[in-house]
């Protein structure tokens, strides 16, 4: 066997993100939370075998498949603009193993007012080292800004859940159990936008097609965004949806009636069932390098790039996750 070719082009991802089924089996890697065993060494071997496989270094008997293996181990743990390593939970091979705690808790203990009070706390932390960690760009967001959208986002969610319970007290138990999905769904409306308000203020970097930078656009910033909240809601939809009806048969069973020790473990199960599959399938709706017109851009911004190609008619940005 030769050398490994220096002409695979490991700044996109295996798969064909053009196609929905080429942007899922990408994200069914990227959130494979096997990745969250993979030691600190482990990890700085990936990020020394990619970065030196883009200043043109092949490491010694490296194949193709271990090339692209230490890529989605790479992108796994590093930010892609800023190149941090992401915190453990912040990041997306996290959100199964996470979500499914937190969403089942949340559907499991619904009907007191203080356990609604702490899981709607728990999820918005945790949605606000997530919405961070993935953020789009390179742009600084101050302490301010981040306690800003967080209180935001956990008062937002609470005040949803609670003012939902109350309506729902005279109805069936089953509507009931949808109370914790409207809260999550509200609370992405704000956490999300508030996360990345920096995005919205000074834009996020766009570039043509071969990478190259062409400046900032608050245009793209706010697709960008618009695009995750999308994603992030559909997500929430079947591990919300679909368990609270299949637990509302099973609680009438006797059964669940003689164990309801049962009830926890059970919702936890289904539910991370369903983000198994709902997590990557969410994450693919919308390509990772998203694109937009230079015609929707800021007059400056597209004067700017005509100026620079007018050849350019589409800019591509990195929206986040």
């Amino acid at each position: 066997m030769g050398e490994l070719p220096l002409d695979i082009n490991i700044q996109e991802p295996r798969w064909d993100q053009s196609t929905f089924l080429g942007r899922a089996r990408h994200f069914f890697t990227v959130t494979d939370p096997r990745n969250l065993l993979l030691s600190g060494a482990q990890l700085e071997a990936s990020r020394n075998i990619v970065q030196n496989y883009r200043a043109g270094v092949v490491t010694p008997g490296l194949t193709e498949d271990q090339l692209w293996r230490a890529k989605y181990v790479y992108d796994s743990a590093f930010h892609p603009d800023t190149g941090e390593k992401v915190v453990l939970i912040g990041r997306m091979s996290a959100q199964v193993p996470m979500n499914m705690t937190i969403t089942g808790c949340m559907l499991t203990f619904y009907r007191q007012t203080p356990t609604v009070v702490f899981w709607q706390w728990v999820n918005q932390s945790f949605n606000a080292i997530v919405n961070y960690s993935n953020r789009s760009g390179d742009a600084p967001i101050t302490v301010g800004q981040l306690g800003t959208a967080y209180v935001s986002a956990t008062t937002g969610a609470v005040a949803t859940a609670l003012g939902l319970k109350s309506l729902t007290k005279h109805l069936p138990p089953l509507v009931g159990r949808f109370v914790p999905f409207a809260a999550v769904a509200a609370a992405n409306c704000i956490n999300i936008p508030l996360m990345r308000q920096r995005e919205l203020q000074v834009g996020i970097p766009v570039t043509d097609e071969q990478g190259q930078r062409l400046g900032h656009s608050v245009a793209a910033a706010k697709q960008g965004i618009f695009q995750v909240v999308v994603s992030r809601i559909c997500m929430a939809i079947p591990a919300m949806a679909i368990p609270p009806v299949i637990m509302d048969t099973l609680e009438k069973k006797d059964f669940l009636k003689h164990r309801p020790w049962l009830g926890a473990p059970l919702q936890v199960g289904l539910v991370g069932f369903c983000l198994v599959f709902a997590t990557p399938l969410c994450c693919a709706l919308f390509p990772q390098r998203s694109s937009i017109h230079v015609r929707r851009l800021e007059p400056e911004l597209r004067a700017q790039i005509h100026e620079q190609n007018p050849s350019i008619e589409v800019v591509y940005y990195n929206k986040g996750l």
